[in-house]
């Protein structure tokens, strides 16, 4: 990989204001686009670009189409829903209002949302803090809508989501006990932002948060019909390879549903360091590591995760919408960052590992995980008989919250469905696979079965979780 000494040749972009609205030109840096350049072909979504450090953008820049029927080009100040991203505004609202005394993290949640069941049955119940960390143990309303043939394309509101929510009639594991990332916990959340504050998170976030930072082009999107200006749409390419429009007209908010840009979200992430909205110690709060009810420590903090990078800490959070894909990391011991947002499944993580690696690489250690790589499409398959494929297909159960993950074989391929979604699977071994076309790290591990011992179908994935599953 690349490591020349291209730094200088960036930090020339250093004199830009930080998160000025005004459009401008940055320095050229070639090696930095050549991590884009796949995106200037003709009719392609892209992806914007920002890297930060020591409070400024020293690079900025768009790639690809933001409208591919208008022929639109994507700028530092093209709109994008970030998906996932949008957690840490709802976990930054909740620590506002803890600050201001309107409520407290080992508050039980029925207190502000008692619609939901009493699943405690006299043990432990479900606190704020357990949403805020995923150790609740609900189950992902957006994979029980997909279940119930509510389809990511349908109108949805905070009433569906909470409705089907309640429905449940246990959990996927007692509360603090085991840690899944669900999009439930930040929904309830939300509500308990309008419940407490008598403003929606829209409203709420605006006022506490986006204002007060100039981040006058964000805001939690709660109405599928409103327009937003300079906003990209997304995009998903079908096996011709042609694209065809892929937005999310979801209402509820909470765990998604924010729309920025690289140029605002600089401002956000300068908030880490200055500690303009909420100070420092919420600052701190927010990214302090939750734990498990046995004291084991998790690698994600309140709408963050937490890992260490060859050899650097580092924050980050990705985010999947819809065709919006979206990747925010920050080096806190170098003052550097990156946001890569994009409208198509253009591997934001990726490329900005890539960008990462061009900045920091003389202070990285080498030969450890790289996160780097451009995508599976770039890698070549393994060739293993369709005989040998036929091996692992079947159903593997998880035995501690009975999630299932169903292996299947077709045309001499596997293909995995998961996530609500069905992905195929380029093998890396006879035994290792991954999923194509899917915008996290997941690697699949095979072990065939021994005995009386079933086979095990062992995944990692990106967001450093191991999950061992058997047939």
């Amino acid at each position: 990989m690349c490591r020349i000494s291209l730094i200088s040749t960036c930090l020339v972009a250093g004199s830009f204001l930080a998160g000025s609205s005004a459009a401008w030109a940055p320095a050229a840096n070639p090696a930095v686009d050549a991590i884009f350049a796949d995106l200037t072909r003709p009719g392609s979504p892209g992806c914007a670009l920002g890297v930060y450090r020591d409070g400024r953008i020293i690079y900025a820049k768009g790639y690809g189409l933001a409208n591919i029927e208008e022929n639109v080009p994507i700028t530092p100040q093209t709109i994008f829903d970030v998906g996932s991203i949008s957690k840490q505004f709802t976990a930054a609202s909740i620590l506002l209002l803890e600050k201001q005394g309107r409520l407290r993290l080992d508050d039980d949640v029925r207190k502000y949302i008692p619609e939901l069941p009493d699943y405690s049955q006299g043990r432990q119940p479900i606190t704020i803090l357990h949403l805020l960390n995923h150790t609740s143990g609900l189950r992902d309303y957006v994979s029980l809508f997909l279940l119930s043939g509510i389809h990511y394309d349908n109108v949805t509101t905070d009433d569906d989501a909470l409705g089907i929510i309640v429905r449940q009639k246990g959990l996927n594991f007692p509360p603090g006990s085991d840690w899944k990332y669900t999009g439930s916990g930040y929904l309830l959340l939300s509500l308990i932002v309008k419940r407490v504050s008598g403003k929606t998170l829209k409203d709420f976030a605006a006022k506490n948060i986006f204002q007060p930072l100039g981040m006058m082009h964000t805001q939690f999107r709660n109405d599928h019909t409103s327009l937003i200006p300079n906003r990209a749409l997304a995009y998903e390419q079908g096996e011709d390879g042609t694209y065809k429009l892929s937005v999310s007209y979801g209402e509820e908010n909470g765990d998604g549903m924010v729309h920025t840009s690289v140029e605002d979200l600089q401002r956000w992430d300068e908030n880490f360091y200055a500690g303009q909205i909420g100070g420092k110690d919420l600052l701190a709060e927010m990214q302090e590591r939750g734990k498990l009810n046995d004291g084991r420590p998790l690698k994600y903090a309140k709408g963050l995760f937490l890992r260490n990078y060859r050899g650097l800490s580092t924050i980050w959070h990705s985010g999947l919408s819809a065709g919006y894909q979206s990747y925010l990391i920050r080096f806190p011991e170098h003052h550097f960052s990156i946001a890569c947002l994009c409208n198509g499944l253009l591997f934001p993580t990726q490329r900005s590992h890539r960008v990462a690696n061009l900045y920091l690489g003389s202070v990285m250690r080498p030969g450890e995980v790289d996160f780097a790589t451009a995508g599976p499409e770039t890698k070549t398959s393994a060739s293993i008989s369709t005989e040998q494929l036929r091996v692992w297909s079947g159903d593997y159960r998880n035995s501690k919250n009975e999630d299932v993950l169903r292996v299947t074989e077709r045309d001499g391929t596997l293909w995995l469905d998961f996530d609500g979604v069905r992905r195929s699977l380029r093998a890396l071994s006879a035994t290792e696979f991954e999923p194509l076309r899917y915008f996290l790290q997941i690697r699949l591990k095979f072990e065939p079965a021994q005995n009386a011992t079933p086979r095990k179908l062992i995944v990692e994935r990106e967001m450093d979780v191991r999950t061992h599953l058997r047939t």
